[in-house]
């Protein structure tokens, strides 16, 4: 039998349901949960994880990845995207102002901005303000 190559679990995609099947069942037919790692080339971690997770719940289905947003803006979402619609010139520091005033919710610029950004709304330089001119020489 040839060995999988190992892939570091940090920062890629989840192993297999496969071969996670593979370890699990191993282990059940008696092999321990190290030399099954060894065995199908993962680390003793994962494989004892997997085991873990198949006793608790009977799969061995990875766990969802990513993270839901934690902002304290998200339960103001909808204000303060209907807000940006109806006044479209409000800067982050008077969105911020706003957020204090109408709703008591304390916050930064940049707090605001990373809000924006996850709900794939930018901000244009307002182009009636023009380019500043050189002075006059006279």
């Amino acid at each position: 039998m040839v060995p999988l190559i190992r892939e570091e679990a940090m920062g890629r995609r989840p192993y297999s349901e496969d071969i996670r099947v593979r370890v699990v069942k191993a282990v059940a037919d008696g092999c321990s949960r190290r030399s099954a790692a060894d065995r199908f080339a993962v680390s003793p971690a994962s494989a004892i994880r997997w085991v873990e997770l198949h006793d608790k719940t009977g799969s061995v289905s990875p766990r969802q990845r990513g993270r839901r947003s934690r902002s304290p803006l998200e339960p103001h979402a909808s204000w303060l995207l209907d807000l940006v619609a109806g006044e479209a010139d409000l800067t982050l520091a008077e969105i911020v102002q706003r957020l204090l005033q109408d709703r008591g919710v304390r916050t930064t610029d940049s707090s605001v901005d990373r809000f924006f950004q996850r709900h794939r709304m930018t901000f244009k330089k307002n182009s009636a303000r023009g380019r500043a001119r050189a002075t006059r020489r006279g």
